[in-house]
């Protein structure tokens, strides 16, 4: 069946300073994002955040929640009649939290989305308005990974990992990754050669991210390699 053109709108934010002063840095965040919305008027949304909670999150994550109430109250967001929001904040699991944050919105004008369910391996249909936050290892229509400690500069954990969701609108197949990799911990180190071994652990990190085992699993049973691109 012919449909028009879906406009896409992909945003990735490290988000971890606005939940440091929430009270005027995640409305003036939110108003900026929200005029760009209003703008750009996009089908497809998709918002990638890292650090989520900010960096003292044992204290900040409390925010969180009022980020995401304002973001789907706002009224810029009301043609969007479906959502899909993942929100990994169980700090308590030094082993896996990634305080990664996955939020998807729909427009009512886009008719077929899917979403691929990792865990059935099939696609499943968008429906309705989504909030998982807290312990999301279970959630089927994600795969998320912390990287392993052998990975971390000094084997000392930090919040980073992935998260990959796959997407069908109409006949369009797209995989989405949400990825914080390591920075540069020390400008010393990383001008002792070049390229430094910053940028090492980044490309070992991102290799691993695309190499995940679901990927190699899950690709029998969908041909994503042979999907067309937008």
């Amino acid at each position: 069946m012919a449909h028009n053109p879906v406009k896409v709108m992909l945003i990735t934010a490290n988000v971890g300073s606005i939940f440091e002063d929430a009270e005027q840095m995640v409305s003036a965040w939110l108003k900026e994002f929200m005029a760009t919305v209003d703008s750009l008027k996009p089908g497809f949304l998709a918002i990638h955040c890292q650090e989520v909670g900010g960096k003292n999150y044992e204290q900040t994550m409390q925010y969180v929640n009022q980020f995401i109430k304002a973001l789907l109250a706002s009224k810029e967001m009301l043609s969007y009649n479906r959502s899909k929001i993942i929100l990994d904040e169980d700090f308590t699991a030094a082993n896996k939290f990634t305080a990664l944050g996955t939020l998807y919105f729909v427009h009512e004008s886009v008719k077929e989305v899917h979403m691929w369910d990792f865990t059935e391996f099939k696609y499943i249909p968008m429906v309705g308005k989504e909030v998982l936050s807290g312990n999301i290892e279970n959630v089927p229509t994600k795969e998320k990974a912390k990287f392993p400690l052998t990975f971390f500069p000094d084997c000392k954990w930090s919040r980073k990992g992935f998260i990959r969701t796959r997407w069908k609108i109409y006949d369009k197949k797209f995989d989405l990754i949400n990825i914080h990799l390591f920075h540069d911990a020390s400008n010393i180190d990383a001008m002792e050669s070049s390229p430094s071994v910053y940028v090492g652990l980044r490309n070992r990190a991102l290799k691993y991210a695309f190499e995940s085992k679901s990927v190699s699993s899950d690709k029998k049973r969908d041909l994503t390699s042979d999907a067309p691109s937008w």
